[in-house]
């Protein structure tokens, strides 16, 4: 089928269409259509008023540092370009669990457009979102669509094709996808990611993320046999594990045999494998980091990261020293559907110090200004290179004992005598 040429336009022509609109909502990660976001920057002056909707934003423009009085850039999970925006008071930030952003931008936004980066239209006329579902396959069939097509992004399975009877506009740009660059494993993250792998059973389901950590955990998981994967991210470490035959899905409860994601990120390898794999499925966020979805997988395990544990076992992780660096994303939803999941486990790793061991990562309380991520009736497993300890079940008297064995050694005299003050400990 030849694309529609009535509904291809010049970017003047795309500027003009979504100058009709209020609200727009930007895809994430490897969606973003940086041609048509660089023309709004480029042409502020073609809005009246205009709201930005997005979450991790690839690129730093104008628009999202508060450039024009008339844009409005509002965040849902910060990346380095929204956070520096936020701290100036330059952006807004959206509280929200990830697996309702689709919900959450229903409610705030009023007759959206959704733009997006897409692969080229196949023969039956779809288009595929490719390296993404997120929020933006919710809207497919709900709302106006202007799509840059890029010859780029992978064609993908799932429900993230948009056919182009649902599309306004699109332009043809094409330009290589974001990769990440590889995270070296660092000798403290093979010990936290030890703790970790000895508890992964075979034919267990796993969410993964990016990280040294999670790196170092997937590369011990080379004899492990059966496992799947339900993740709100793939990376190039599940990636590894399918080529080295560990990951089959054969013993997954829902979504049998498949590999279930709802963005990816990671090297080019990866967007190569994911091309025309009928053995993944991308899905919208909603289904995949629903909680009572997680919670129907036997054996699920999420792997998530922190940056402080306090001897109640609250997790700030998206605080650093009560100043705010990103947002929940989806540990909150995992850490509620492993903890209703059959034989589920959630574990949250940090490392024991920060700014070089003059600082401790377990405190007696959250610093000032910090916010909870995973609260104390959901964290499970706390990990850091000194051990591993599972809050679940154990009493705040126990919680204390046990998260002070997994400090680092120069910091547990004083944590015992703040939790003898407290009453924690006698």
């Amino acid at each position: 089928m030849s694309i529609n040429n009535d509904k291809e336009k010049t970017i003047l022509e795309i500027m003009s269409i979504l100058s009709n609109y209020h609200d727009l909502i930007a895809a994430m990660g490897n969606g973003e259509p940086d041609f048509i976001l660089s023309a709004i920057d480029e042409n502020p002056n073609a809005f009246s008023s205009l709201k930005i909707h997005q979450i991790l934003e690839m690129k730093n423009r104008q628009y999202i540092q508060g450039e024009f009085p008339n844009i409005r850039y509002v965040s849902y999970f910060m990346s380095v370009f929204a956070r520096r925006a936020f701290i100036n008071g330059k952006c807004d930030l959206v509280p929200n669990h990830f697996h309702q952003m689709p919900k959450l931008l229903d409610s705030v936004t009023k007759n959206p457009v959704i733009v997006c980066q897409t692969s080229p239209m196949d023969e039956d006329g779809y288009f595929s979102l490719g390296t993404e579902a997120d929020y933006t396959a919710h809207f497919i069939g709900n709302a106006p669509f202007v799509i840059q097509v890029n010859e780029f992004v992978p064609r993908t399975n799932g429900e993230n094709k948009i056919h182009i009877s649902q599309v306004e506009a699109f332009i043809r740009h094409n330009q290589p996808l974001h990769e990440l660059p590889e995270i070296p494993i660092r000798d403290i993250d093979q010990k936290i990611a030890e703790y970790i792998a000895e508890r992964i059973d075979h034919g267990s389901t796993l969410q993964v993320g990016i990280g040294g950590i999670p790196n170092a955990v997937v590369r011990l998981l080379s004899s492990h046999r059966n496992l799947g994967i339900h993740t709100e991210m793939l990376t190039d470490g599940i990636y590894d594990l399918v080529q080295q035959g560990v990951v089959t899905g054969s013993e997954k409860k829902t979504y049998k045999e498949k590999i279930i994601a709802t963005f990816a990120l990671g090297s080019r390898n990866l967007y190569d494998f994911m091309d025309n794999n009928q053995s993944i499925e991308m899905l919208s966020v909603d289904k995949v980091n629903d909680p009572r979805v997680i919670a129907l997988e036997d054996n699920m395990v999420a792997i998530n990261a922190t940056t402080e544990v306090d001897f109640y076992g609250q997790c700030a992780s998206e605080t650093i020293a009560g100043k705010y660096y990103s947002s929940t994303g989806g540990q909150a939803d995992f850490g509620t559907g492993v903890r209703f999941a059959k034989n589920g486990k959630g574990f949250i790793c940090l490392y024991s110090t920060a700014k070089n061991d003059t600082i401790s990562r377990i405190q007696p309380t959250l610093a000032p200004g910090s916010v909870v991520t995973t609260s104390k009736n959901d964290v499970d497993y706390v990990v850091t290179e000194y051990g591993i300890t599972q809050l679940k079940g154990k009493s705040i008297f126990e919680r204390t004992k046990s998260l002070i064995e997994i400090a680092h050694p120069k910091f547990r005299d004083k944590l015992t005598f703040e939790a003898k003050k407290m009453g924690f400990l006698i």
